[in-house]
């Protein structure tokens, strides 16, 4: 056979071989259940899990910060501060170039702190080089709007302002919108509600929740969680939500974060648990965030009764857990119940953790203590299929990219805009008016602003990255706006843009500039301001140890009120200031919370009256920090003796806000005076009527006691509230729900019953015993109720 035959024979045999080789990749890419869109997401789970090594599976459970968060934290941080710093991190030993291999090669899951959608799109890009092509879930901490990302997306008012909306369906139409803005922008999964409830205003994180009642923490909870995952989270328009964090460390031993908490199993079951339950009963959150802290001596992150036992055997979760920063380490480093590691993973996965947030090891860990015999691969199973699960819902198995060219057109929108300027309208507290205000009944008069929250970001709360200055309008900037609508002058002066840079110099400059005008607005308060670290004064990490104002405000203040002129004051802040004093003594006082991106405008709205205020407090005001813990829901013993130099009421009560206008509220009215089985709901209905001269909205709030019961329970216990708008004269007759669920206590077994007895009613517009009236409501048997 000549040499030319034998070229030809050999060639035909490649082409051959290639074309037996191009259909066995067709016929395997046929059989790829897990990559049709139409199969069903259960069998695409199953057919994935089918070909993951261990090694694949360890690797979804795992979570990294971004390559550009990486990089910006090698510059900031020491490997020695790492330990302690909950915000920024990198890893030591490893390059971003590394990191970036590991998602190539499949062996990361997921990511967080991605702040731009490039690197969202980049990162994605390289897990579809992986071997299996599983895209990445990307978290962010969108906890008041997509305000970490970077790139002028809306900043909606923080938690704390959400809440003292009091409106639910307003809450969840934001978070519709955030998870609209998180989508476009590459990110599919926010670490919020944090639906603990607070119990210790001194925490930093005060901002960062939903107040101190578990009632209203639940149904705002489910609320949030409604809007970002709607009812399945899939489609390109939701996202998943993170319940946080599982449990009570809202009320640590000292009121710093991450410290000890020690309370009672019947504090846990009837204050801190409740909104865990219905995030997952109501409304179906699909992830859990473990706590940093213990509680009575329990590690929340190797915790397998409130993991597995309650929260998925009782309860019904169905969704997977993610550990918060770097804790299933600190099982080991801080709690020091693990020898190292290796052993904080066994304990963690054991109890049900499904994700370790953030870094390295973790998943070779999983691997070695599976293949030691010490972890069961199913419960690295378990784990993986809810991952992945999310994943295929979400549909980033078909495109896990955005359009970079689409994202203005969806994020700050003009309809965004508008939600979070009515947020931060109906979030705004007036807690005193002497009759002062409106301001536009005072035309014509100067003006001066000063404070250290009149000018700047603060209003924008924690967890927020810097905006363009186009995008936020400050209380200054707001008053400025509206004050030649009105005939008023304005005068601003910077006295320091934090409350640690006031100086005396400052003081007296201000002090001379009061003099001249004929108002004075004071814009005071504290700074949660996530990328001001060294100038914080609360937020997250940044916990208090008075309910004071910090830095030189109050001497700033007594300066001022010396002029005899008329002083206003304005807070900003995510905690709550305690400062009766300087209460008593000037015109009005406005608490604006952090009313987010719009809060100026809302802030001068209201100043001028062309809005009305009606927010209410979502927390009760102590007067001091001494008087510590104070909640409107005690118990009935707390208050039998008194304080030695301070008065036992509250500053401002929960519910508290003052009105423009004036309402009647009538005695509540019940459609029946028995309840006699859990199928029933009693219907309390109260006459409302606006007695003033201004139009308004009030919330009208339903409270209950049981009488006497078998174990100890709160003076009284917000069970319902609704927001009723009203034009001056005009009356409305507005009906509040009493269901079962509202009269339900844990007995001796925490079997969730009503027991046989009577039933306070209390309606009013806030907590305080003078603004309620009552009646009674009878059960004449026991009823006990399925949860």
């Amino acid at each position: 056979m000549n040499k030319i035959k034998i070229i030809w024979l050999l060639l035909i045999l490649v082409v051959l071989i290639s074309c037996k080789d191009t259909e066995n990749e067709i016929t395997s890419s046929e059989n790829k259940i897990y990559l049709d869109a139409s199969a069903k997401t259960e069998d695409r789970i199953v057919d994935l899990m089918s070909r993951m090594s261990l090694e694949d599976k360890a690797a979804q459970m795992s979570q990294y910060v971004g390559l550009e968060h990486m990089r910006e934290a090698l510059g900031d941080l020491t490997e020695e501060e790492l330990d302690k710093n909950d915000a920024k991190g990198f890893y030591p030993g490893f390059k971003t170039t590394d990191i970036a291999k590991l998602a190539k090669e499949g062996k990361i899951g997921s990511f967080l702190h991605v702040l731009t959608a490039e690197e969202a799109n980049e990162l994605q890009q390289l897990a579809s080089e992986s071997p299996l092509k599983i895209p990445l879930l990307i978290g962010i901490d969108a906890i008041h709007g997509n305000a970490y990302y970077r790139g002028g997306a809306t900043v909606y008012p923080t938690p704390i302002t959400q809440a003292a909306t009091f409106d639910d369906a307003l809450l969840k139409k934001a978070s519709e919108q955030t998870a609209i803005e998180m989508r476009a922008t590459g990110t599919q999964w926010t670490f919020t509600p944090n639906i603990d409830v607070l119990r210790d205003p001194r925490w930093g994180r005060t901002g960062e929740t939903y107040g101190e009642d578990p009632f209203l923490v639940g149904n705002m909870g489910v609320a949030a969680i409604k809007g970002l995952q709607g009812d399945d989270f899939s489609g390109n328009n939701h996202v998943i939500a993170c319940a946080k964090h599982l449990i009570a460390g809202s009320q640590s031993i000292n009121g710093l974060n991450a410290s000890p908490t020690d309370v009672s199993k019947r504090t846990l079951f009837e204050i801190f648990l409740p909104p865990y339950r219905r995030a997952a009963q109501e409304a179906n959150v699909f992830s859990i965030m473990a706590a940093h802290n213990e509680v009575n001596g329990m590690p929340g992150h190797m915790d397998s009764y409130m993991m597995t036992d309650l929260m998925r055997k009782r309860w019904g979760f169905n969704g997977f857990y993610v550990s918060d920063w770097n804790d299933i380490s600190r099982i080991a480093n801080w709690h020091h119940v693990a020898k190292d590691f290796k052993e904080s993973v066994l304990f963690s996965v054991n109890a049900g953790m499904d994700m370790n947030m953030h870094g390295p090891y973790f998943q070779d860990y999983v691997v070695e203590l599976v293949h030691e015999g010490k972890l069961n691969e199913e419960r690295v199973d378990e784990a993986v299929y809810k991952i992945l699960e999310a994943k295929f819902r979400l549909g980033l198995f078909e495109n896990p990219y955005v359009d970079l060219d689409e994202i203005k057109s969806k994020i700050f929108t003009e309809e965004h805009k508008e939600t979070a300027l009515e947020q931060a309208r109906k979030g705004v507290v007036l807690q005193k008016n002497d009759g002062f205000l409106p301001l536009k009944n005072l035309s014509g008069k100067k003006l001066f602003i000063t404070g250290p929250n009149a000018d700047n970001m603060t209003i924008l709360g924690d967890w927020s990255s810097p905006q363009p200055e186009e995008n936020y309008i400050t209380i200054y900037e707001g008053i400025y706006d509206l004050a030649s609508k009105y005939n008023f002058s304005t005068e601003y002066y910077d006295c320091g843009q934090r409350s640690k840079w006031i100086t005396n110099e400052n003081i007296s400059t201000a002090k001379k500039k009061a003099e001249q005008s004929d108002i004075v607005i004071l814009v005071l308060g504290e700074n949660s301001y996530r990328h001001d670290w060294k100038n914080k004064t609360t937020g997250e990490n940044i916990d208090r140890a008075t309910l004071a104002l910090s830095g030189n405000q109050l001497k700033l203040a007594k300066a001022i009120l010396e002029t005899g002129k008329p002083v206003i004051v304005v807070y900003v802040s995510g905690s709550p200031i305690s400062e009766p004093w300087l209460e008593e003594n000037v015109e009005a006082v406005i608490n604006s919370w952090e009313p987010g991106a719009f809060g100026g405008q809302a802030v001068a709205e209201i100043l001028m009256g062309e809005i009305n205020p009606s927010g209410k407090l979502p927390l009760t005001i102590p007067r001091s920090v001494g008087q510590l813990q104070m909640v409107y829901n005690h118990k009935p013993t707390a208050y039998i003796h008194k304080y030695n130099t301070e008065k036992k009421t509250p500053l401002h009560p929960f519910g508290f806000g003052l009105s423009y206008t004036t309402f009647e509220i009538s005695e509540p009215v019940l459609s029946k005076t028995e309840l006699g089985s859990a199928s029933e709901v009693v219907k309390a209905t109260v006459t409302i009527k606006n007695t003033g001269n201004m139009e308004g909205e009030e919330v009208i709030q339903l409270y209950i006691r049981d009488n006497i019961s078998s174990f100890t329970r709160p003076v009284k216990e917000l069970k319902g509230y609704k927001r009723v708008h009203l034009k001056p004269g005009e009356s409305k007759s507005v009906t509040l729900e009493i269901s079962v669920e509202s009269l339900a206590f844990y007995d001796e077994d925490y079997n969730f019953v009503i027991e046989p007895g009577d039933f306070t009613i209390m309606t009013g517009n806030s907590s305080s015993d003078g603004s309620l009236k009552k009646v009674t409501l009878s059960v004449p048997n026991l009823i006990k109720l399925k949860e």
